[in-house]
Parts: C-alpha cells; sequence; structure tokens
C-alpha cells in the first residue's frame, strides 16, 4: 500500500469543502466555537460510525450500492436545501441557538450526506482491504483515518475564529453564501445533472 498516497487521499477528501465543512464554517460564523465543536463532535463520531460499518458490511453494501447511492442523493439534497434554508433566514439581529447547529445534526448530516458515506464506502476496499485485513490492522485504519477527519473539521472551525470579524462585517452576505454553497452542494448531489 502506498501509505503516502493513502494520506493524501484521506485528507484532500475530508478537508476539502462539502455540506459538513460548510455547516461547521456557518456554525462558528452564526453561533460560535462552542456549538460548532458540538456540531464537529456529532460529524466526527458518525464518521466513525461509518467508517466502522464499511469496514463490517463493506462487501454486502457494495452489491447494493446503486439502490444506497439513489436514496442518500434524494435524502441528502432535501436536507441540503432545508439547512440552506435555515442559514439563508438567519439574520444579524436574532441569532438564537439554533437546533440546526447541534450534535444530533452533525451526527445525522454524515448519513444523509453521500461524501462520508462514499469515502468511507471506497478507501477501505481501493487502499487498505487489499493489503490489511485483520482486525487490528482494520481498527488502526478506522482510528487514524478519523483523527484525519477530526484535524479537518478543527481546522474549520478555526478558520471561522480567524475570520471571525469579517464574517460578522459582512453577515448578510456570509450567509447568503454559505446557503447558496449548501445549494450547489445539494444539486451536485441529487444527481440531477448525472
Amino acid at each position: 500500500m502506498n501509505f503516502v498516497f493513502f494520506l493524501l487521499y484521506c485528507s484532500l477528501m475530508i478537508i476539502t469543502p462539502g455540506p459538513t465543512n460548510i455547516m461547521i464554517l456557518t456554525t462558528v460564523h452564526n453561533y460560535g466555537v462552542k456549538k460548532a465543536f458540538e456540531f464537529s463532535i456529532g460529524a466526527l463520531f458518525a464518521f466513525f460510525v461509518l467508517l466502522s460499518i464499511s469496514v463490517i458490511f463493506n462487501s454486502i453494501l457494495m452489491n447494493y450500492l446503486p439502490n444506497i447511492i439513489v436514496v442518500l442523493q434524494i435524502i441528502g439534497a432535501i436536507y441540503m436545501l432545508y439547512l440552506a434554508y435555515q442559514i439563508f433566514k438567519i439574520n444579524n439581529t436574532s441569532k438564537k441557538e439554533n437546533q440546526f447547529s447541534s450534535f444530533k445534526t452533525g451526527f445525522l448530516m454524515q448519513f444523509v450526506n453521500p461524501k462520508p458515506v462514499l469515502f468511507t464506502l471506497t478507501v477501505f476496499p481501493s487502499f487498505i482491504l487489499p493489503y490489511y485485513t485483520s482486525f487490528g490492522y482494520l481498527t488502526l485504519f478506522v482510528l487514524l483515518i478519523t483523527i484525519i477527519a477530526c484535524l479537518a473539521f478543527l481546522s474549520w472551525i478555526l478558520f471561522g475564529k480567524v475570520l471571525k470579524s469579517f464574517l460578522d462585517r459582512y453577515n448578510k452576505l456570509v450567509n447568503n453564501i454559505m446557503a447558496i454553497f449548501l445549494i450547489i452542494c445539494a444539486i451536485a448531489i441529487s444527481g440531477i445533472f448525472n
């Protein structure tokens, strides 16, 4: 196994902008680091669960992958549009605690977001299972990938914190841009243009 390429693949797939990372940035901007951390912990825990499920059921799920992808695309697109609407309607004077920046939302979002689902389904058969099959090694890889995800989510929180004054100054514009990014993600994952 080319370990450098594996690490590069994991890092780039997890840290690149996607619905989860956009939600982390939006949550830092609108509700602060504490809520973003809570959301990220939920997303990270779900990511760990997805990785674990992928290791255990990879061969079974691969047989049904086309059906799972279609369902996830539809559910994921609808959920992303809902989150975009929630972000779009936030205004600067009424920033109150919102349920969409919670542990539960971070957790559930990972299961309807095709990016982490497809990543967890492909990383093991592509990089790990051809070389390592023992429970110990597979557990180590689950933990390693989870650590990479943790670092990626923390970097998005830090990015949001560092740019907070800028984001506050252009609050409505930033929220609208984040909502548009989520709408673009929804369209991309819906499969409309495939």
